[in-house]
């Protein structure tokens, strides 16, 4: 029994283990003469080794068998290795395309920020109600519902874009000469903070004053151009540190600039212009021009009183003058 248990395994088991095979056949040869009564747990302690061994030894031939195949019918290691190594290169993320990834937001960041710096230096609220101004001056121009048509948005539209412009310009001369005062009072303002140079801000603010200029020219109405000259001369000689200006230090010439700007040179042109340019009527001064001229007069009074208030603290560090000490 045992010797047909042997016979029947594979060739490869005989071959790497023929001698063992032989020495545990002899060996339970001899068992089974001298010790009769355990001659069949040893046959089949022997049968399970026999077995577990010819199943090591065939699944060994088995993967031999499978990467001779691979040789024959496969590239060479060298290529194998390859093409490894280009799909481990593809499943892992290179820190190149993780750069490349996050370059749009490097890139953006710095424009985020220079966006944000020129709506600080553009000083947004005194520039929605100068259009909130001059859309009220050119509806007063208006005498019927059908004037209220696409030849009144092409005017609204001629006087919003210089004074935008113009807006930034005395917007920002005025940061330009006050950095000293900012710097009590305004910190967050971005020519203080940093977030703005002097260089970019002056070009900024030479580049608007030219393009109201152009603009007004272009569009050939002369109330726009004397609303675009009156303005500058006026906002340059609040604001610019030279000698016979910087008309801000001075309460009444403040309230004189004031004044004449929202109430005179402000409804005056914006109508004129509607008037006489795009709906081509002769100058009229009609009721309701005249009831806006007296509203901004009260308007401009306590604008010039009220809107430096909040600046006391630094304008008396720098100034020392009588309305500083006074409202201090």
């Amino acid at each position: 029994m045992d010797r047909t248990l042997v016979m029947s395994s594979p060739n490869v088991c005989s071959n790497t283990n023929g001698g063992n095979l032989m020495r545990r056949k002899h060996s339970t040869m001899a068992n089974n003469i001298y010790y009769p009564t355990s001659c069949v747990s040893k046959a089949s302690q022997c049968h399970r080794k026999t077995q577990i061994e010819c199943n090591l030894l065939r699944s060994q031939q088995s993967i031999l068998n499978h990467h001779y195949k691979c040789i024959e019918g496969r590239p060479t290691f060298q290529e194998c290795n390859r093409k490894y190594v280009v799909k481990a290169a593809h499943a892992i993320p290179s820190f190149d395309s993780e750069s490349h990834a996050s370059s749009p937001k490097n890139i953006l960041d710095p424009v985020k920020k220079f966006l944000v710096a020129l709506y600080w230096f553009c000083n947004p609220h005194s520039m929605i109600g100068r259009t909130l101004s001059a859309t009220s001056g050119c509806l007063l121009a208006v005498e019927k519902l059908s004037d209220i048509s696409p030849l009144f948005f092409i005017g609204l539209l001629q006087v919003l874009v210089p004074n935008f412009f113009m807006d930034i310009y005395v917007n920002g001369v005025n940061q330009l000469f006050d950095l000293e005062i900012d710097k009590i009072n305004k910190p967050f303002l971005p020519l203080v903070s940093g977030n703005l140079s002097i260089t970019n801000a002056v070009f900024i603010v030479a580049s608007s004053a030219i393009l109201s200029f152009w603009l007004s020219l272009i569009i050939g109405s002369w109330s726009l151009i004397w609303n675009v000259a009156l303005c500058f001369l006026l906002w340059t000689a609040y604001s610019v540190n030279v000698p016979l200006l910087r008309w801000k230090r001075s309460p009444v010439l403040t309230a004189m600039i004031m004044f004449s700007s929202w109430t005179l040179i402000f409804p005056i042109t914006y109508f004129l212009h509607m008037q006489t340019f795009v709906f081509k009527r002769p100058v009229v001064f009609t009721r309701s021009l005249i009831v806006s001229m007296v509203f901004y007069g009260f308007y401009s009074i306590s604008l010039a009183l009220s809107k430096d208030i909040p600046d006391i603290e630094g304008r008396y560090k720098i100034w020392h003058t009588f309305f500083c000490n006074t409202f201090r």
